[in-house]
């Protein structure tokens, strides 16, 4: 792997465009997510928002595993990982996560018209301290049942809306994803 951001992916040995702007991304995982949706649904709808040429996809699995292993950064999604609590709501978080971002980025994440996937999670990776920060580590600490010092429960008792509750997915849906070996 280089210095290159990639806009396509291998499916079959052959080469498919990708929707690589961290909003399509977004939307895909937000779709994944889609608790009214059933499993097989949701990497449908994964699977059309990401590519282009979704009706010309060889094989649904193979092309779910390509766009996961794109999602994760060219790497891909280890077998049998096991399931962890959500600490970041995408959908939700939104008001929190895009000024964190546009504060490494130095510019608005949302203003501007095209920003990478890998470019963004690199930018989110680098997020240092404050609100969303904050807000994080109480969910961290939260599911790992780890106590909140005093400074903590106060903002997590003021801001209940901002800490939220986990997302956790069935025993169906953990099957389903384990079954597509992601």
């Amino acid at each position: 792997m280089g210095w290159e951001l990639p806009t396509t992916v291998e499916v079959e040995d052959k080469t498919f465009a990708i929707r690589s702007d961290y909003r399509a991304v977004l939307d895909a995982i937000t779709a994944l997510n889609d608790a009214a949706l059933p499993p097989p649904l949701r990497v449908a709808a994964c699977l059309q928002i990401l590519y282009p040429a979704f009706d010309r996809l060889p094989d649904a699995g193979e092309a779910f595993r390509a766009a996961m292993t794109f999602i994760n950064l060219g790497q891909p999604v280890p077998d049998n990982q096991p399931a962890r609590p959500a600490l970041v709501h995408w959908d939700t978080d939104v008001q929190l996560i895009a000024p964190a971002i546009d504060k490494v980025l130095g510019y608005s994440c949302r203003a501007c018209t095209y920003l990478h996937w890998w470019e963004f999670v690199g930018a989110f990776r680098n997020i240092g301290k404050g609100l969303f920060a904050e807000v994080v580590a109480i969910r961290d600490k939260r599911a790992r049942g780890k106590k909140l010092d005093k400074s903590e429960q106060a903002f997590a008792r003021e801001n209940p809306d901002l800490i939220g509750t986990a997302v956790q997915i069935t025993s169906e849906e953990e099957e389903f994803f384990k079954r597509l070996g992601v």
